[in-house]
């Protein structure tokens, strides 16, 4: 179920809530956080609200989406409310700002009131976002803030904002789409023989804020050299390969759908290692809302990787 409520307020928001939750039962019961997503009045809008739909199936929430519309408008707040089928396991929010409701701490004003009581909040905002997320007036009002350097208009910069401006309580998806690679890479470590790395390389597209952030990572958990290069191919990040005293663990993706894991002495295997969905990434970090130590270390690690220009071709 939809309602329109145009040209409102969030106190006319509050009241249709509680009278939805009086005619309809209480669905605001077993709501878990809110979940606040900052983003624009567009055609990805309703791309973020599926997300978000989606990974309240695992995590039941109220859904407050900050869609902001024309900025040289009148200042109007259009908004909207979903329930039932039209809102997976969540209640959904929306409130289209114009004008002078764009403003960044106008959008926290009208959040606000509309908070569940005593559970977390999470912000995420699916594209462009504020450099220093902690102190963006929104941010302020949650406990753990994500962002999404990939869908920026310039992934680098972005990364490089996450890297300078970090604070606990910060993620990005471009870490969490990494959780498989991670986990294969130490799987694979884990197994005899128990030897040190000694180098590393990683390699993937010439932009691609993932690869960054695994060579980071590598370079902050192992104590070793890691060399960032670019690939022959546009499809993210497509080699890790850790040099030992017995031989080289090589984990590649050449078609951004299936890897190939080889070591000294075990057979080679193909291992499932598709791009994740942002719904899959952002059901993930809403598991947790405590700080991500290890991402914090992965984003002060990249200072330490070295650059190769030499593309590495990565075989099919």
């Amino acid at each position: 179920m939809i309602i329109d409520l145009p040209s409102s307020n969030t106190s006319a928001v509050n009241r249709k809530l509680v009278e939805l939750r009086e005619s309809g039962g209480v669905f605001a019961l077993g709501r878990v956080l809110t979940l606040v997503v900052v983003t624009e009045d567009g055609p990805d809008l309703e791309r973020s609200i599926d997300a978000a739909n989606a990974a309240s199936r695992e995590h039941p929430c109220r859904v407050i989406v900050l869609a902001r519309g024309q900025r040289k408008a009148s200042p109007r707040l259009d908004a909207q409310i979903r329930v039932g089928g039209d809102a997976g396991a969540a209640e959904v929010i929306v409130l289209r700002g114009y004008g002078a409701l764009t403003a960044d701490e106008a959008g926290a004003g009208m959040v606000m009131p509309l908070l569940l009581p005593d559970t977390p909040v999470v912000a995420w905002w699916p594209g462009e976002a504020p450099s220093t997320p902690s102190q963006d007036a929104v941010g302020k009002l949650a406990q753990r803030r994500i962002t999404d350097a990939l869908a920026s208009r310039n992934p680098g910069k972005a990364l490089d904002a996450r890297r300078r401006d970090y604070a606990p309580g910060d993620t990005d998806l471009t870490w969490t789409r990494l959780t498989h690679w991670r986990a294969q890479l130490a799987a694979a470590l884990d197994v005899p023989p128990h030897e040190a790395v000694t180098a590393a390389q990683v390699a993937g597209e010439t932009v691609s804020p993932s690869t960054e952030l695994i060579a980071g990572w590598l370079a902050a958990a192992l104590g070793v050299k890691v060399k960032r290069s670019p690939t022959d191919k546009e499809a993210g990040l497509s080699l890790v390969r850790l040099t030992r005293a017995s031989g080289t663990v090589e984990l590649s993706r050449p078609d951004g759908k299936t890897a190939r894991l080889t070591q000294p002495g075990q057979p080679e295997r193909l291992i499932a290692l598709a791009r994740r969905e942002v719904s899959d990434c952002l059901a993930e970090e809403l598991r947790r809302l405590d700080p991500d130590e290890v991402y914090a270390e992965a984003l002060a690690g990249v200072s330490q990787v070295s650059r190769g220009r030499t593309p590495v071709r990565v075989q099919a």
